[in-house]
């Protein structure tokens, strides 16, 4: 099938891999434009652009695809199939979605439509969730509201960070793209006229119910750690924002990142929220929360890198009883 990919970070380009590897054409790729970073603020392209500069194939950036007059020619001058897109981050309206022949189709990463929005993933472990997944589906104008194609579920380990899920699902994620490429191909092949309403008829296409919640972005001021909260609320903030961002706190007017926690059972009612009970190599750095006690176990101190908490405590003196 002749394909236009559109997607941006690594987890598109996981799909665009797979479908380089399988048997279809893709005719072009559109990706967001590149953006400075780093110390010196150097243009990078997104993981996506990377893979398709590799490939040889054409790279559209456009700044906005919504009311682009230039970009939707160039999409209908193309005449693709299908659009695939996966993690682009921008809306698409209407007259883009129904430019290929046989539809556009999206790789979300939540079993829909529970989890529709911009960063299903994120709360997923945010929300202390046991299982997710990916799920493909036909677009339309609304955000992740379209006809359901293939879904594959997986359990979410307890100590899983956004990160390791992550990874995952964009595995899973291009696997089910070619699944769906394919099921759509199988279908088509052999009646080149078929309209996107038969098509979606023969594949078995799902729509979804009104049991949906939203997937906002994230922000930095949901970052700072609320020790009045559980331990295990708090522990699915630091899964859940690492690697993004971090959880923090202040000690000594100092900022702390928390990367990785354990949620423990015992209790410690004679102490504030955020009261810091054992700071010490045997015992480790335990935190009074809302309901019980945290114990960090990798941290990073204010303009420093990242460790295990033994090596911070080597290098740092936290007196017990200070509060967080």
């Amino acid at each position: 099938m002749r394909i236009v990919f559109m997607g941006t970070p690594d987890f598109a380009r996981d799909s665009l891999d797979a479908l380089y590897n399988s048997d279809n054409e893709i005719i072009a790729v559109v990706t967001n434009p590149d953006k400075p970073k780093g110390r010196g603020m150097k243009e990078l392209a997104s993981p996506v652009k990377e893979l398709a500069l590799e490939k040889g194939t054409n790279i559209y950036q456009p700044i906005k695809v919504r009311g682009n007059e230039e970009f939707l020619q160039e999409m209908k001058a193309m005449q693709p199939d299908l659009l695939c897109v996966v993690a682009y981050g921008k809306i698409l309206p209407k007259e883009i979605l129904e430019v290929p022949k046989y539809g556009s189709i999206n790789v979300h990463g939540s079993l829909l439509p529970k989890y529709r929005g911009a960063a299903p993933i994120q709360w997923a472990i945010l929300n202390g969730d046991k299982e997710t997944g990916i799920t493909t589906m036909f677009m339309d104008e609304g955000m992740d509201t379209g006809d359901m194609i293939l879904k594959e579920k997986i359990s979410i380990s307890e100590d899983e960070t956004t990160g390791e899920l992550w990874d995952r699902l964009s595995k899973i994620g291009a696997k089910l793209l070619v699944d769906t490429v394919c099921k759509i191909n199988d279908i088509t092949k052999n009646n080149k006229e078929i309209t996107l309403e038969e098509l979606k008829m023969k594949i078995g296409a799902e729509k979804q119910g009104e049991d949906f919640t939203i997937a906002p972005m994230l922000d930095k001021e949901m970052a700072k750690i609320d020790w009045n909260k559980s331990a295990i609320e708090i522990k699915n903030l630091v899964r859940g924002l690492n690697p993004i961002m971090g959880a923090y706190s202040y000690l000594n007017d100092k900022k702390i990142k928390l990367w990785k926690v354990e949620a423990l059972s015992e209790r410690c009612e004679d102490k504030q929220n955020g009261e810091i009970i054992t700071a010490n190599q045997k015992d480790g750095l335990k935190i009074k929360t809302g309901d019980g006690i945290i114990s960090v176990l990798e941290i990073q101190g204010e303009n420093s890198k990242r460790m295990d908490i033994k090596s911070f405590l080597n290098g740092n003196q936290i007196d017990v009883g200070s509060i967080l």
